[in-house]
């Protein structure tokens, strides 16, 4: 609990509001895959972002500061040396909004503020344990990364253990993707009706991002998984709507003659101008 988010303390934020969170995290998942960085670093970039929200007061014109050098720790600690991104880099993508010398106190501030505790355990990587002992499909362990990437943007999961992540989100996607049935005790935990609950408009940021094979398209199963549920809610909510069956009204007997009106071998629609 020690490198938890505390949501109660960002919400007496008087500057900074959940509302403006998906702008930012969209801004970091965009910059996280520019660089080409590890899926775990953007997980504790988050996490730095928000434990420093939980401690700090932070001003909406440098909101974004604050996340761009959260991600900068992130890949310090977590990353490969060669994907680290540069300030003069970061603050392009920031269109020039801050200076060098801004990046460098920011990153010292954050840092001492969180005491230089970095080390988080993410949900990526109790993911990646859970997927290696329970022999998980590829495409489940995409849908899972999707899921917990659509968490990022809610105020819901900040606090939430990555380890209840992790489970939660590999659950869901097995659901998602009819590879299992999912328990009675498993649907009514929280988190997991928590994280069915934000399935119905993931940003399109995310969306394009995981819409390629390199994701097993999970963006698009995820679209026709929802448009099914909703469909199979409609029927329950209407048992006694009768069943209309679509016939073609000029359509006649193979057996029979052509009727008057009607020139066989293709149907008349009538245009009334």
């Amino acid at each position: 609990n020690e490198t938890l988010p505390n949501t109660s303390l960002i919400d007496t934020q008087p500057h900074i509001q959940w509302f403006m969170r998906p702008y930012l995290i969209d801004f970091l998942v965009e910059a996280h895959a520019a660089f080409n960085l590890l899926p775990e670093t953007l997980f504790l970039a988050v996490n730095l972002l928000d434990r420093y929200c939980s401690k700090r007061q932070v001003y909406k014109e440098l909101y974004q500061l604050v996340g761009c050098t959260a991600l900068l720790i992130s890949a310090k600690y977590s990353d490969k040396k060669r994907h680290v991104p540069k300030i003069h880099e970061l603050n392009t993508m920031c269109c020039e909004l801050y200076n060098v010398s801004m990046f460098i106190r920011m990153e010292w501030h954050v840092l001492d503020t969180l005491e230089w505790v970095i080390g988080h355990p993410t949900a990526d990587s109790f993911s990646q344990q859970l997927v290696e002992e329970e022999g998980e499909d590829q495409e489940v362990e995409h849908m899972a990364a999707y899921l917990r990437e659509i968490a990022l943007y809610h105020r819901d999961f900040v606090s939430t253990k990555p380890s209840i992540m992790a489970q939660t989100s590999l659950a869901l996607a097995r659901t998602i993707l009819g590879w299992a049935e999912v328990s009675d005790g498993e649907r009514d935990q929280p988190d997991y009706l928590q994280l069915s609950d934000h399935l119905h408009n993931p940003s399109p940021t995310l969306v394009l991002k995981y819409s390629t094979s390199h994701f097993s398209w999970a963006s698009q199963k995820l679209v026709k998984f929802v448009a099914e549920q909703a469909a199979i809610t409609c029927r329950a909510m209407n048992p006694t709507m009768p069943h209309i069956e679509h016939t073609n009204k000029y359509a006649s007997d193979v057996n029979s003659p052509p009727q008057e009106g009607h020139v066989e071998g293709r149907d008349y629609v009538a245009y009334h101008h």
